[in-house]
């Protein structure tokens, strides 16, 4: 394995991640519950859908050829035999010369074939205590066309048909479409379960006092977001001190996971304590990446109780390394467990209105908004300083900059490419 003088690539970094990762096992949800999961079986249509022909307009159930000729000049009048409600079925014929006042979503009922909106008919002439009753006449304003407004049966789904393949990301409309079909769950690849262990004696859990020298620890609080908005379950562990003792326990109560992420300990001037037991309680290598920010990395594995193996991703300390380590090792390894497609974010190649300096021959992922002008082209404009402890530039940025290794300038006008991390934040 390399050494720390050995950098490799972010490819190669993410190749080894991810071999140690599989699709988790499938689990039954509520419909709701498996919102952004991935689909495990396909789903088959036990009927059709609609499952009678349907109107898709308030208006007047009528035989299309009844209605030849109509013009406001010359209506055509029908008697009406019915009023139809959704949710009701009629199986009173419509015969010739008349009509059924209709709702819409309500049953065509037997004879019809067209239906007419009330629009085109004397229904908007009258007041509403004049609508026509059965037994009266509606005045028709406009010919109907054979199956005019009429939805037909299976017009969405036939019976039999596959209506949602295995593999698919389950998106609010498909949740829909479950629905319509009368299931209540769904069979859908787990989501993963990550701890997050913040390690350090300078790190200071939120709502506590801070004493000098100490800080308060926004690594666990931003990877946890991370990873609920990748679509994994985030459980916090808390922070380990700088002791065998506290850092041992805290990692073994991360053990009942299926991702273990720890932050800080992994470069060349931590504490030996952290590498010390990362690698007695699992086995841990210790990366360094050609990559700005998040060069130190670790990597490697803990035996659960159970006999599992628990993947570990050792992030570095700084918070913007380690958001964005976590983004391109973190974020490939969930959708993985999740049986996701397509882990890699869009992007777009901008134009920088800046001159931005790649520091050292590592691949720069410099924090920037991206936005498009009045030409249609996009621009990249810096967040801010760069500094990988400046969160507030992760939080003002909408994309990361993609300038490889060997680049070691990018003058103002010239293009690169940008990773899309939030669409929303352009126009």
């Amino acid at each position: 394995m390399p050494t720390h003088s050995e950098m490799i690539s972010v490819e190669e970094a993410r190749e080894r991640i991810l071999a140690n990762f599989q699709r988790l096992p499938v689990e039954r949800k509520p419909l709701l519950a498996a919102l952004g999961q991935v689909l495990a079986a396909d789903v088959v249509s036990p009927y059709d859908l609609p499952p009678l022909a349907n109107t898709g307009m308030d208006g007047y159930a009528l035989r299309a050829a009844d209605t030849a000729g109509a013009s406001e000049a010359a209506p055509v009048r029908l008697r009406v035999i019915t009023n139809l409600a959704a949710g009701y079925v009629s199986d009173v014929p419509i015969g010739s010369g008349e009509a059924a006042r209709i709702m819409t979503g309500a049953p065509i009922p037997p004879g019809a074939d067209a239906v007419v909106p009330f629009e085109e008919t004397d229904e908007v002439l009258r007041g509403p205590n004049e609508q026509p009753r059965p037994g009266g006449e509606v005045a028709i304003f406009k010919a109907a066309k054979h199956g005019a407004n009429v939805r037909e049966r299976g017009g969405d789904v036939r019976a039999g048909n596959r209506v949602i393949e295995a593999g698919r990301v389950l998106r609010a409309s498909e949740i829909g479409v479950l629905s319509s079909l009368g299931l209540t769950e769904v069979a859908v690849f787990r989501r993963p379960v990550v701890a997050i262990l913040s390690t350090g004696d300078e790190v200071t859990p939120p709502g506590e006092a801070l004493l000098p020298g100490r800080i308060y620890d926004a690594n666990s609080a931003a990877v946890a977001a991370q990873v609920a908005s990748f679509g994994g379950v985030p459980r916090v562990l808390g922070i380990a001190k700088d002791t065998i003792e506290d850092l041992t326990s805290k990692l073994r109560e991360g053990l009942d996971a299926d991702m273990l992420v720890t932050s800080a300990g992994v470069s060349r001037g931590d504490f030996d304590v952290v590498k010390d037991v990362l690698a007695r309680e699992g086995q841990v290598d210790f990366w360094t990446v050609r990559m700005r920010p998040g060069k130190p990395l670790a990597f490697g594995a803990f035996a659960a109780p159970d006999g599992r193996r628990i993947p570990h991703l050792g992030l570095p300390g700084n918070p913007v390394s380690s958001m964005v380590s976590f983004e391109l090792f973190g974020r490939p390894a969930i959708f993985k467990m999740l049986g996701k497609q397509g882990w890699e974010r869009p992007s777009v190649r901008a134009i920088v209105r800046e001159r931005v300096v790649n520091p050292d021959p590592r691949r720069y992922f410099a924090r920037c908004i991206v936005t498009q002008g009045e030409d249609g082209r996009w621009y990249a404009d810096l967040s801010g300083p760069q500094g990988s402890n400046i969160l507030t530039g992760m939080s003002g940025a909408n994309a990361l900059t993609v300038i490889p290794e060997h680049v070691t300038v990018v003058e103002a006008g010239e293009e690169i490419d940008a990773m899309m991390l939030d669409w929303q934040h352009t126009p």
